[in-house]
């Protein structure tokens, strides 16, 4: 999908100021944030996140790193059977779409990209099961390129909350966060929104008595008040 053909709603220097605001405390609260995804090139980034689907990261951190060892690279990943492949990752849920979806990946990448993750969002939205959460997580933690916001579970709740978007779609969303931040911080706004999600503002029962960007939130109010 082209963000290109697609309109952010505009926001205001108001708005602007407001949500780098939050960004600015909670990059304080969260200092060097990123991935929980252990891995240790882009293509093992790549695999991990095909396997967060559905799936905690503590989980696919269990199961990644004797998957590694046994399949280094993309040529091994390619090599499996479906079986196979899907017997090693059965404790990450929907084990039978994700094997395909990385042995696809995996063949396209040693025919395409000589076995390597390529740097541009184009190419990794070609490869199967890749999308833009996908692509924007290893383009950003792999590679430092700011190419969009991770959207996630956590990233969407949050956005709509603090008021950063009105809308329920994920591109919408991205779109709003990119138009709302600079580009430079489009890493940090994901990776950040990801932990406080995590840590403080989980879909039930958010922690408003005790978040750093209470006074900044136009729905902490709303749920302090059920919650007396």
């Amino acid at each position: 999908m082209s963000m290109k053909s697609r309109v952010a709603t505009v926001p205001s220097d108001d708005e602007k100021k407001r949500a780098l605001a939050v960004l600015h405390t909670l990059r304080e609260e969260f200092p060097g944030a990123k991935t929980a995804l252990g891995h240790e090139n882009p293509f093992q980034l790549l695999v991990a996140t095909i396997l967060s689907a559905q799936c905690t990261d503590e989980r696919v951190n269990m199961v990644t790193p004797g998957l590694f060892t046994k399949y280094p690279d993309a040529g091994s990943f390619a090599a499996l059977s479906n079986p196979v492949l899907e017997e090693e990752i059965r404790s990450t849920g929907f084990f039978r779409m994700k094997a395909r979806s990385i042995i696809g990946c995996s063949k396209a990448l040693v025919e395409r990209h000589g076995g390597r993750v390529p740097e541009t969002m184009n190419e990794l939205v070609e490869l199967p099961g890749v999308g833009r959460k996908t692509a924007n997580v290893v383009l950003g933690q792999a590679f430092g390129i700011p190419s969009g916001v991770v959207v996630d579970t956590h990233v969407h709740r949050l956005s709509q909350r603090l008021g950063f978007s009105p809308h329920n779609s994920p591109e919408k969303v991205e779109e709003d966060l990119m138009a709302l931040f600079p580009r430079e911080d489009w890493i940090d706004v994901g990776s950040i929104l990801i932990l406080h999600g995590r840590k403080t503002c989980p879909a039930r029962k958010p922690k408003c008595a005790s978040c750093s960007v209470r006074q900044l939130c136009p729905s902490a109010d709303s749920f302090l008040s059920s919650s007396s």
